[in-house]
């Protein structure tokens, strides 16, 4: 047997350590071979056109909805007084977003819905309510309004016309990576068609690479989009999470930026308060933050049960809960060897460790979760459909022509 010389192969052989999972890891194989077979005939045919428009058709009028809701909070934030009567007021609008994911079936869709609306709008018209967070801002207009309400992002007013030189040559760079993250994605897609030839756990790999790629790219076109309608300046939503050295600096600072700010206010500051009083300033972060995580828990569990449509099982909840457990723990130690100098590895060493970490507990209660629900098997039948739509639909027009 030759030597290990990438990581597909050292993954290979963890996985092979672990009976368990390495037979989930071959019954998963399996099944995506005989999908594959039945998906391009079934989602390129004839009525995978009428199957996209009737999604289309949904998706509108669950827009729509959100725009009329969202323009009677801005309304009501403004006639009404913050504290329990703007909160009662709000109250249906919140019942009202935990059931629009329900009327899609499309992953991306759905999962877009219940992203953008279900979590960060509801937390947003919650910390409204008792005028807090960046709906509070009197000067927003009602475009705006619903830009800040329904996106994952923030303004940042740190910009001036002295970075505007350095921002564009920022613009620019980034528009080269995201570009190279697309071509990935767009490898990822052809992968998904020939897996017959793909060892199980390069796929398992692919779909870990995938899921971080269509989340930070989605974050990018809705960056975009309000930047060139609504010329809003945009902090990043991702910031390299593959380079973290810590867990803190992992999910505070480089993974989903915009849903850690928006945990801060409507959970961790609260917890905070509330911890000070019993435990003190110097430990009360802790409970804060292991808070923040069941939430994110509870969240997360609610997004997979729109996605997947099944009984939960939880084990989205226990990688959440199991990571703020780790995190607390981690912060304890800092806190306890603040005196003695720390105990610092080398970068690359922690950024090693981190990385394994993350990715390792995600092998065992996330990705099975995504593969049982079968997200990843469907987001990939929807790039066949919209593939075929197109092709039907413009270059079936220039035949004509």
């Amino acid at each position: 047997m030759r030597h290990l010389k990438s990581l597909p192969e050292f993954i290979l052989l963890y996985i092979k350590c672990h009976p368990q999972l390495w037979h989930h890891v071959l019954l998963i194989h399996q099944e995506r071979e005989m999908e594959m077979e039945e998906g391009m005939m079934n989602y390129a045919g004839a009525g995978s056109g009428q199957k996209l428009e009737g999604e289309l058709g949904r998706f509108i009028k669950v827009s729509t909805s959100v725009v009329i809701s969202l323009s009677y909070c801005f309304i009501a934030g403004k006639l009404i007084r913050k504290g329990k009567p703007r909160l009662f007021s709000f109250i249906p609008i919140v019942i009202f977003f935990l059931t629009l994911p329900l009327s899609l079936q499309s992953v991306h869709l759905c999962g877009s819905v219940a992203f953008f609306v279900t979590w960060l709008a509801n937390f947003k018209i919650l910390l409204l309510a008792f005028d807090k967070g960046p709906l509070s801002d009197p000067s927003l207009s009602l475009s705006r309004f619903i830009a800040l309400a329904c996106f994952p992002i923030k303004i940042d007013r740190k910009s001036s016309n002295n970075q505007s030189s350095t921002s564009s040559k920022k613009v620019n760079s980034s528009v080269w990576i995201y570009l190279i993250k697309c071509l990935l994605v767009s490898l990822f897609i052809k992968s998904k068609y020939n897996s017959r030839n793909l060892n199980p756990t390069l796929v398992l790999a692919i779909l870990c690479l995938h899921t971080y790629l269509v989340l930070e790219l989605t974050m990018a076109l809705v960056a975009a989009i309000s930047r060139f309608s609504l010329g809003l300046d945009l902090e990043a939503q991702f910031n390299e999470p593959y380079l973290s050295s810590s867990l803190q600096d992992f999910w505070g600072r480089r993974w989903n930026v915009m849903v850690s700010r928006i945990l801060r206010p409507t959970v961790y500051d609260p917890t905070m308060w509330v911890a000070s009083r019993f435990v003190g300033r110097k430990w009360a972060p802790l409970v804060a933050v292991f808070n923040t995580f069941i939430v994110s828990a509870i969240m997360h569990e609610i997004i997979f049960l729109y996605l997947g449509r099944r009984r939960p099982t939880f084990m989205i909840s226990w990688f959440f809960v199991f990571h703020g457990f780790c995190l607390v723990v981690e912060i304890t130690l800092k806190k306890l060897n603040e005196g003695c100098g720390g105990f610092g590895l080398p970068r690359m060493v922690a950024t090693i460790l981190t990385m394994g970490f993350v990715l390792v507990t995600a092998s065992w209660w996330f990705f099975p979760e995504i593969i049982r629900c079968k997200a990843e098997s469907r987001a990939f039948d929807e790039y066949a459909i919209v593939g075929a739509f197109f092709r039907r639909r413009i270059i079936g027009d220039f035949k004509f022509m």
